[in-house]
């Protein structure tokens, strides 16, 4: 009955999509191994232009950085680095997996709405939980920060699940997370900024 809906299978797409970019806000590479997994044992149909996403090269590629990002986090002066490049990774990230749900949209509708979509989703949750990482060392001395990365981590790997096996509730769950990005993150900077201004 979904199927009679006019662009229902674009509209699908669009869930996916903006799923997995959520899911790349929290980490980058654990969201391309989930998809890069799910289409090399055919759990996930793949379009040809990213036929690469399913081949043996990438899942490993992707499997081995996934463990060294999740267990980076953990380590003080990692997180910290990779928060500094995060943003413009996850944003590459969230690009990259939207786009292959349009891959017969054309080159550049596709990649521009990759961009503005996926990039945009996964750049703002990032922004916005780097802010809370900020937050959490500048009150906490870091002790914090385990729970924000284990957060962080679990909410890539729900997303990344709920995108591929429920998009529509992904897709839901993606905008509410933008909004809280925004919200919590913006937060987080002020009381980030407020503690360097009080710091003599």
């Amino acid at each position: 009955m979904l199927d009679n809906i006019p662009y229902f299978p674009y509209i699908l797409s669009a869930f996916i999509g903006i799923g997995l970019a959520a899911a790349s806000g929290f980490r980058v590479f654990l969201p391309l191994f989930a998809v890069s997994l799910a289409s090399y044992f055919h759990w996930i149909p793949m379009s040809e232009s990213f036929e690469w996403l399913a081949g043996l090269p990438t899942l490993i590629t992707t499997g081995v950085a996934t463990v060294f990002e999740i267990l980076a986090y953990y380590i003080p002066f990692l997180d910290h680095l990779l928060d500094t490049i995060s943003i413009p990774m996850a944003t590459i990230a969230g690009s990259i997996l939207f786009a292959s749900q349009f891959a017969d949209l054309g080159t550049f509708p596709q990649w521009a709405l990759a961009l503005i979509a996926g990039g945009g989703t996964a750049a703002t949750i990032s922004t916005g939980f780097a802010g809370v990482r900020a937050a959490s060392t500048a009150t906490t001395g870091g002790l914090g920060n385990s729970v924000v990365g284990t957060t962080e981590t679990a909410g890539a790997g729900l997303m990344s699940v709920l995108a591929m096996a429920a998009p529509i509730i992904a897709g839901i769950l993606a905008i509410i997370l933008i909004f809280l990005a925004l919200s919590v993150g913006r937060k987080a900077w002020k009381k980030l900024n407020r503690s360097k201004d009080a710091t003599p």
